[in-house]
């Protein structure tokens, strides 16, 4: 975590709260629906209005937050960003309406989200037969139009308060990619959400690409790099680990997506708890190497309740449930954590990946 010495001299600059004394970087996880997790967390950060945002790293749904916080932000404060992140969410809902990919009545009638159902079960048959090129040839996505219409894009590359990092994956190299926010558009926000068994992979400067939530979920090196801040709150959707056994296929599926969607995350993980370690021990220089302080909000047990399968899903109902998942996970966290904040860090990175 190289680049401290050069960034430390400049006073941090972020998206700044009337009452933030300090600050951090965000970095969002995509997962589909889960995402609503994500903005019910910010909407509660934003609300609290104790920290300082310098920099917002995501992929997939993380980036579609991120950008759509962003663009709130810049419009009319915290109110904007917490304003426009629900108009983008119930947005999203509307456009679900009509795909076959939702629950069925009786689901809906029990409350049940998981999405393992017969649309599920479609959508799984088609993609083993189809691929979106054949499926979807004018390549329709709802996304593109939510965003053109609720993103000002020009304004967000020209904002210079606070930094966006944007991961997505190249097909041709199957490396990461990071896109900042001076270059974005709406197609690098759709190639950071791509899922190539729904969508056409999406083209940037003529190299296609794919969910960034395969490469880096989300990328956390940018912020070791072109931050001041110490300290990165990570807001973590995808269940790490599951004392269970899947059996079905859907299960197996699922269960494969969700360590696939975390194994990059991991790595990094491993990363930061070697380069602290080495700190620690006084075989690196914080002169050179910058001290990273880790924390993280994420659903626990209720949100791993929903499987893999209900990122899919576009209901209302779900994504205010989610959203209230999210700010009760962030009240909490803040309650047992503020005080710590620029201090040490919270999460145990040890415990974490091994």
């Amino acid at each position: 975590m190289t680049g401290r010495a050069e960034i430390r001299r400049n006073p941090v600059r972020g998206l700044v709260c009337p009452n933030a004394e300090k600050s951090v970087s965000l970095a969002l996880q995509g997962g589909g629906a889960h995402g609503a997790f994500t903005w019910g967390v910010l909407d509660y950060l934003l609300e609290d209005g104790r920290l300082t945002v310098e920099a917002i790293t995501g992929a997939s749904a993380g980036s579609m937050n991120a950008v759509v916080l962003f663009e709130g932000w810049l419009e009319g404060g915290r109110d904007g960003a917490r304003e426009q992140l629900r108009k983008f969410w119930k947005r999203v809902s509307l456009d679900g309406v009509l795909s076959p990919i939702q629950r069925s009545l009786f689901d809906r009638l029990l409350s049940y989200w998981s999405m393992n159902g017969s649309s599920n079960l479609w959508l799984d048959a088609w993609s083993r037969v189809a691929s979106p090129y054949d499926l979807n040839p004018l390549d329709i996505n709802p996304l593109r139009d939510a965003l053109n219409s609720l993103i000002n894009f020009e304004r967000v590359r020209a904002c210079k308060d606070a930094k966006l990092f944007i991961a997505a994956t190249s097909v041709w190299s199957g490396k990461i990619r990071i896109f900042t926010g001076p270059e974005l558009t709406v197609d690098h926000i759709l190639a950071s959400a791509c899922l190539p068994m729904l969508f056409k992979a999406v083209e940037i400067d003529g190299e296609p690409y794919w969910d960034g939530g395969y490469t880096g979920n989300p990328a956390l090196f940018p912020l070791f790099y072109e931050t001041q801040s110490d300290d990165i709150l990570l807001v973590q959707i995808n269940p790490i680990e599951r004392r269970s056994t899947p059996r079905s296929v859907q299960e197996i599926q699922n269960r494969l997506t969700e360590i696939t969607f975390n194994a990059n995350l991991l790595e990094q993980f491993r990363a930061v708890e070697f380069v602290t370690r080495l700190l620690d021990e006084g075989k690196l220089s914080t002169t050179d190497y910058k001290r990273v302080l880790m924390h993280r909000i994420h659903g626990g047990e209720k949100l791993d309740e929903f499987t893999a399968a209900s990122r899919l899903s576009a209901q209302w109902s779900f994504f205010k449930e989610l959203k209230d998942l999210g700010r009760n996970a962030a009240r909490t966290w803040l309650a047992e954590n503020y005080r710590f904040i620029g201090q040490k860090s919270t999460l145990d990175l040890r415990n974490a990946y091994t």
